[in-house]
């Protein structure tokens, strides 16, 4: 009896330990499973774009990208379409950390980024490939004060603006009087045509040439399918001689990036080069698609003949004159910028 009652003893001493233990197992898991869990970085990244947009999923497989190179130690959170800040304070808000990262045009916030705003000048981009590489090549050689206060990313921007109106426009004279949509540069674009610029996002003018609040937008031939904007216009006029383009900023908050490892910096830096060229794809495809869409609606589009083409050319030389100008007043070097940019568009292979 002594025997058995010892050996019971013994059974329930193991088989409490056993238990304790498993319980200590457990515990550990879960407390290592919560430490790895708020180790993750997680960031906000807004975007003017919509969800449908091209540019809107290029940007969620640059994001996924980030998480899959850092083994899921960054989490990246978009928010499209305005939801966190508006296209116009996107910027304002990656400074402020309303969010850590952001996506938009430098031309929402005019006369914030005097540098920049030489990208935008009508200077004839053949494509959105060169446009995009071309303003990261830009970017890295200024380096502008301007955007001190974030750190950048990369930069993206679309392919030639055209002119997109709810009917054809074969010469300047038809341009006249116009109430145009335009943003940023491209304002003093549309004037010096002889049109109205009318200041507004992306995001407002679909209804805004719905309504007959614009008589037509510059714009490149993705929006006419990426916003539906075909879907309200008649007639699209091939100038691609003065094409502008519209830069947009990747950007980050300075000490959110400034916070993070080394080793995580690099997978940020290694992803957004590699999207240079993403990017700029991205542009390509949305405007060819842009105007197998047009097309598919039975809009037109107007090819100008040479000369008048050269009388658009001059009608805008004024536009370029005038931001070397300015630049000057500000103490900038307008006119190397102007002749950096030229060249660059030169060598494209335009």
């Amino acid at each position: 009896m002594k025997k058995l009652g010892a050996s019971l003893i013994c059974c329930l001493v193991a088989l409490t330990l056993c238990v304790s233990c498993g319980r200590k197992s457990e515990e550990g898991a879960a407390t290592g499973g919560e430490a790895a869990k708020a180790n993750v970085v997680e960031l906000t990244y807004s975007i003017f774009f919509p969800p449908t947009h091209a540019q809107c999923k290029a940007a969620q497989d640059w994001a996924a990208e980030i998480e899959k190179r850092t083994n899921g130690a960054v989490k990246i959170n978009v928010f499209p379409g305005g939801t966190l800040t508006s296209a116009n304070d996107c910027y304002d808000g990656v400074v402020k950390g309303i969010s850590d990262l952001g996506m938009s045009c430098f031309a929402y916030t005019r006369g914030r980024f005097p540098v920049m705003e030489a990208l935008d000048l009508p200077l004839g981009y053949p494509n959105g490939t060169a446009a995009t590489k071309i303003a990261n090549e830009f970017y890295s050689e200024v380096k502008p004060r301007e955007l001190d206060d974030v750190h950048v990313l990369y930069i993206h921007a679309h392919g030639p603006g055209l002119l997109h109106t709810k009917k054809p426009v074969s010469t300047l004279k038809d341009l006249k009087a116009m109430k145009i949509r335009s943003t940023g540069l491209s304002a003093k674009l549309v004037e010096a045509l002889g049109g109205v610029p009318v200041a507004m996002p992306q995001p407002g003018t679909y209804e805004a040439l719905q309504k007959g609040v614009v008589d037509g937008t510059f714009a490149p031939m993705e929006t006419m399918k990426g916003w539906k904007q075909g879907e309200v216009v008649k007639s699209t006029t091939d100038c691609k001689n003065i094409g502008y383009t519209t830069a947009m900023f990747v950007v980050m908050n300075k000490a959110k990036w400034d916070s993070l490892p080394e080793d995580v910096k690099k997978v940020f830096a290694d992803v957004s080069a590699e999207y240079v060229a993403i990017q700029g794809k991205v542009w390509d495809d949305a405007d060819a698609e842009g105007l197998t869409f047009v097309r598919s609606l039975g809009n037109t589009v107007v090819s100008l003949p040479e000369a008048e083409a050269a009388t658009w050319k001059a009608a805008v030389k004024p536009v370029i004159d005038d931001y070397v100008k300015a630049a000057k007043a500000k103490g900038l070097e307008g006119d190397k910028y102007v002749a950096s940019l030229e060249e660059k568009i030169a060598k494209s292979g335009k």
